[in-house]
C-alpha cells in the first residue's frame, strides 16, 4: 500500500467514525442523562413509592411551547407534598390550529442535581401526542421524590423543585 493510499484510507476512516459519532451522539447522551440524572433528567420506574416521609417539599410547574407547534400548554398549580408520596398532576394542552397536529414534550427538573431522585411512574412525555383542531386534553404525570434524597448530604439545601416541560412539533 502506498503512502497516498494509506492517507486516503486513514482520512476515510476518520470521516466514517465522525459520521457514526454524530449519528449516535443524541441517543447516547439521552441514555447517559437518564442513567445519571445529568441535566435535570428524571428517572422512570414502573413501581410506585411505598415509603412516605413526614417531610414536605414544594414543587413548581412550568409549561412552554416551542414556536414549531401552535398549541397552548398550561401547567398545574404549584403544590407542597411529602417526600415519597405518589402524586398525580395534570398539564393541559390545546391545539390552537385548524389542522390535526402531533407534538412531543421534553422535560427537565431544576435544580439539576435532583434529577435522579425525581421518579416518574407515568408521563405523557414518553409518547407522541396528537390533537385534533381546537382539541384540549389533560396530560397526567404521576411521580414521587425518592426518600433517599434525605440521605444525600448534597441535597440538604433543596426545599423547592421545578418540573418543566416544553412541547415541540413531532416530526416523523
Amino acid at each position: 500500500m502506498t503512502s497516498q493510499q494509506r492517507t486516503v484510507t486513514i482520512l476515510f476512516t476518520i470521516v466514517f467514525l465522525m459520521i457514526v459519532l454524530v449519528a449516535f451522539s443524541v441517543p447516547l447522551y439521552n441514555l447517559f442523562c437518564r442513567v445519571t440524572g445529568y441535566g435535570g433528567t428524571t428517572s422512570f420506574s414502573e413501581n410506585i413509592s411505598t415509603i412516605t416521609l413526614d417531610q414536605e417539599i414544594k414543587l413548581q410547574f412550568n409549561a412552554d411551547v416551542n414556536d414549531s407547534i401552535n398549541w397552548s400548554f398550561e401547567a398545574p398549580q404549584d403544590i407542597d407534598f411529602k417526600i415519597g408520596e405518589n402524586k398525580l398532576v395534570e398539564y393541559q394542552a390545546t391545539n390552537l390550529s385548524s389542522e390535526t397536529t402531533s407534538g412531543t414534550a421534553t422535560f427537565n427538573v431544576l435544580p439539576e442535581k435532583v434529577g435522579p431522585y425525581f421518579i416518574k411512574t407515568q408521563c405523557f412525555c414518553f409518547e407522541k401526542q396528537t390533537l385534533e383542531p381546537n382539541q384540549s386534553v389533560k396530560m397526567p404525570v404521576v411521580f414521587y421524590i425518592d426518600p433517599a434524597i434525605t440521605e444525600d448530604p448534597g441535597m440538604a439545601d433543596i426545599d423547592t423543585i421545578t418540573l418543566s416541560y416544553t412541547f415541540f412539533k413531532y416530526i416523523e
